[in-house]
């Protein structure tokens, strides 16, 4: 198996538990907050695909929130176009999505284009150095996985607050 096929299927493993995890919720689950938390079901399946899509975006692929019509779809105005990272109390409690299968939808397109992205790189593409600000300096490959990392976690979360529900 080469590192493309690898992180192919790691960046598949969270799409399929968060899909697994909706089944059977409702509109007013997706949007519950689970212990008064302000991040909601939804809030959290939103998350994932906007972290894999900008920072898809910011290694140089193809960002499909907007090329793909995902922000005329959910309809969030400006904190739809955000990522989540820093949202106060009252942004995060303010997304609201009722369609479930068009929170899997996205992400799943936001997975896509993580592959097609992993897809293009060459060996020495994973070594380069993107970001000095960190000790140590964080490589292509490192924020690739760091991408699959977050969206593993968020989906656990997912699953947990379902399953609580």
């Amino acid at each position: 198996m080469n590192v493309a096929d690898l992180l192919t299927d790691a960046i598949s493993r969270p799409t399929a538990a968060i899909t697994r995890a909706l089944e059977g919720l409702s509109a007013e689950q997706l949007n519950a907050h689970p212990a008064g938390h302000d991040n909601s079901i939804a809030w959290l399946v939103w998350h994932i695909g906007r972290e894999i899509d900008v920072q898809v975006e910011h290694l140089g692929g193809q960002e499909v929130w907007k090329t793909q019509g995902f922000r005329e779809r959910f309809n969030l105005g400006e904190i739809g176009d955000s990522v989540g990272y820093g949202h106060s109390s009252e942004e995060a409690r303010s997304l609201v999505i009722e369609d479930k299968e068009l929170l899997v939808e996205y992400v799943k397109a936001a997975e896509a284009a993580y592959v097609d992205y992993v897809s293009s790189l060459s060996p020495e593409d994973l070594d380069e150095v993107i970001d000095t600000r960190w000790d140590p300096p964080v490589t292509r490959g490192a924020r690739l996985v760091s991408m699959i990392d977050d969206a593993a976690q968020h989906a656990g979360q997912v699953a947990y607050a379902a399953g609580q529900l």
